[in-house]
């Protein structure tokens, strides 16, 4: 529980421990940075590390010039890219290992058919539109592994949509990030960052049920 805490207050005051961080370590902190992105993207059970909120209070940071605006777009993409990457492989190597392929009763032959013919399909708006949701991020690149999606089409969909996501919160946040209401708000901003996708994939799960119920 304590962790758990300890966890939460990071979370919601990413932007105090980010500071204290740079005024104590200084550019050790692009380290810490590539370190926290490349985890919550490349290690499926690590989903609950921050992502857009963090990338939001970088930006904030690189606008009064606590960080490099530059260098620091360039690592998280890398990271973001290299996390997305070391994810597809854990899912592709493990995936058939763990299901042990026709020999076991949790193997659905049909079922994996589908999910490679739907990653196939639309597997790249997936990869693009998960870098945004909170926990999806994590799971999407997995799935995409053990779906066995083609490696250069998710290679090319994993470097546009890390593109997209890391220069786009980080540029709101260098231009929005230091202005007085958010910075006053900026809890609730983060917790809207977490919440408002997460219910988005809900209801998109529940319609999705539903609509298979009744067909």
């Amino acid at each position: 529980m304590e962790l758990i805490a300890v966890l939460i207050d990071f979370i919601l005051h990413v932007d105090k421990h980010l500071q204290t961080f740079v005024a104590s370590y200084g550019t050790w902190v692009y380290a810490l940075l590539f370190l926290i992105i490349f985890v919550e993207t490349g290690v499926v059970v690590m989903p609950f590390l921050p992502g857009d909120s963090l990338l939001f209070v970088v930006g904030a940071m690189c606008g009064v010039g606590l960080m490099d605006y530059g260098t620091s777009v360039a690592l998280l993409w890398l990271a973001a890219t290299a996390g997305n990457q070391s994810n597809y492989a854990i899912g592709r190597y493990f995936g058939p290992r763990v299901f042990q392929w026709e020999n076991s009763r949790y193997f659905n032959r049909k079922a994996f058919d589908q999910a490679h013919a739907f990653y196939e399909k639309y597997g790249g708006f997936t990869i693009v539109a998960a870098r945004f949701m909170p926990f999806l991020r994590t799971f999407a690149p997995f799935v995409a592994g053990v779906a066995h999606m083609t490696r250069s089409k998710f290679t090319f969909f994993d470097v546009a949509g890390g593109g997209l996501w890391v220069v786009g919160i980080v540029t709101a946040g260098y231009f929005f990030g230091n202005i007085p209401w958010v910075q006053q708000h900026l809890d609730k901003i983060i917790w809207a960052m977490i919440l408002i996708p997460g219910l988005v994939v809900i209801y998109g799960a529940v319609k999705g049920r539903l609509k298979a119920r009744a067909a």
